[in-house]
């Protein structure tokens, strides 16, 4: 614990490692099988993985600002933030990762992950009034 309030944003470091990982994988490295055949998983994943990291990167905010408005504003430019990595990670797809695409349900899906994690923040993360 003591680690995490050294380095609060450590845990949405780690994840956003983890997901641009994930995310810059070679499309042949992806398993095959029943699970991954579901329809519609990657934009599933998509959203878990980005309302999560919109999330960790919200959370320490709630304890290292005092002023309601700023942490709104921070809420905010963390959404965004979160909406362009998802639309930049598309294009680096397209571009230099082999055997993968441009899809542009994956930025919708990204997009709908950053704003749950907004709402989330706002309901959960804000001193009650």
């Amino acid at each position: 614990m003591r680690l995490l309030n050294k380095y609060p944003f450590l845990p949405a470091i780690l994840f956003f490692v983890f997901t641009t990982f994930l995310l810059c994988l070679p499309g042949s490295e992806f398993p095959t099988g029943r699970l991954f055949s579901i329809p519609q998983l990657d934009k599933a994943v998509h959203i878990s993985f980005f309302t999560t990291l919109c999330l960790l990167f919200s959370f320490p905010l709630k304890k290292r600002l005092n002023n309601v408005s700023k942490i709104k504003q921070w809420f905010f430019i963390i959404c965004l933030l979160g909406i362009s990595y998802g639309i930049a990670i598309e294009f680096i797809q397209k571009n230099w990762i082999p055997n993968r695409s441009f899809e542009l349900l994956d930025i919708v899906a990204d997009s709908v992950g950053c704003l749950l994690a907004l709402l989330i923040s706002y309901r959960k993360f804000l001193p009650a009034k």
